[in-house]
C-alpha cells in the first residue's frame, strides 16, 4: 500500500486558474451570500461551521462516542464489511447537508465544485489507492439528472491528488431511490445492481456523495471484489449520523 503524499495546494496546477479568477471576481459564500474566503466560496463563519466527522469506525465511519482509542465499532468487529476503510469528510449536517442537496437534486454545480475542493483537503493525507472509482448512476437516472454527482466529485479529487479516476462500475439495474427505503429495503434494492468492468487495480477507493446505511457502497465494493479487486476503500463527502 502506497503511503499518502502530502498535497501541496499552493503549487497545484489544478488550482492556479481559479486563484487568478478569485483575484478578478471576488467570491461569495454559497451558504449565506456574504463575502467568500480567498481560497473557497465560503465565508469564515460558514467555513468554521463545517461539521467535522470526528472519531469514527475505520470500516463504516460510524461515529464512536466514549470509546477511547477504539478503531472499529462493534458491528464491524462482529460482521466485517466489504470495505477495508471508509473516510467521511463531514457529518451530514448544516451547512454540508444543504450544499449536497443543492448539488444532487437542484443542478447546483457550483455547490458540487465547492464540495470537491473541501474533499481534496480532507482526503489529501489518506493512504493512497491505485485509482478512484465513482459510484455510478444508472443511465436512466443519469438522463433525468443530467450529470453523475459522484463523478463530479471524483474527477477533481483525482486531478488534485494525481490519481486516475476510472469508470470501473456499471449500474445494470435501475433501482428505486435509496432515500425512500429503510435499511433492509436498501440492501434488497441493490442486489446485483453493479458489475465491474475494465482493467482492475488491486486497491481502489470508491467515491460517493453521502453514506447512510452503506448499502450502496457495500454493493459496489462486492462487485469490484467479485471481479478481482483485493482492497476497496470508500471516500464520501458526508456520513449520515
Amino acid at each position: 500500500m502506497e503511503e499518502a503524499v502530502n498535497f501541496d495546494e499552493e503549487h497545484s496546477v489544478y488550482r492556479w486558474p481559479r486563484r487568478v479568477l478569485r483575484l478578478l471576481l471576488p467570491s461569495r459564500c454559497l451558504v449565506c451570500a456574504e463575502a467568500g474566503s480567498a481560497d473557497c466560496d465560503l465565508c469564515p463563519s460558514c467555513r468554521a461551521a463545517l461539521p467535522d466527522h470526528g472519531h469514527a469506525c475505520l470500516r463504516c465511519a460510524t461515529q464512536l462516542y466514549d470509546c477511547g482509542d477504539a478503531l472499529l465499532c462493534g458491528q464491524c468487529l462482529q460482521h466485517p464489511p466489504p470495505l477495508q476503510r471508509v473516510h467521511a469528510c463531514f457529518t451530514y449536517r448544516w451547512p454540508v447537508d444543504g450544499l449536497l442537496r443543492r448539488f444532487k437534486f437542484h443542478q447546483d454545480l457550483a455547490a458540487g465544485r465547492l464540495l470537491s475542493e473541501l474533499m481534496i483537503r480532507r482526503c489529501a493525507g489518506l493512504p493512497r489507492p491505485q485509482a478512484l472509482v465513482p459510484v455510478s448512476l444508472h443511465r436512466q437516472r443519469l438522463r433525468q439528472r443530467g450529470y453523475d454527482q459522484a463523478l463530479e466529485l471524483a474527477r477533481p479529487l483525482g486531478r488534485a491528488l494525481r490519481l486516475p479516476c476510472l469508470p470501473l462500475l456499471r449500474r445494470v439495474r435501475a433501482t428505486a431511490p435509496q432515500s425512500e427505503l429503510d435499511a433492509a429495503e436498501r440492501q434488497r434494492n441493490l442486489r446485483q445492481a453493479f458489475v465491474a468492468r475494465g482493467a482492475l487495480p488491486a486497491h481502489v477507493a470508491l467515491v460517493d456523495d453521502v453514506m447512510t446505511t452503506g448499502a450502496t457502497l457495500h454493493a459496489a465494493a462486492q462487485a469490484l471484489q467479485r471481479a478481482g479487486v483485493q482492497r476497496v476503500d470508500a471516500w464520501v463527502c458526508a456520513r449520515v449520523p
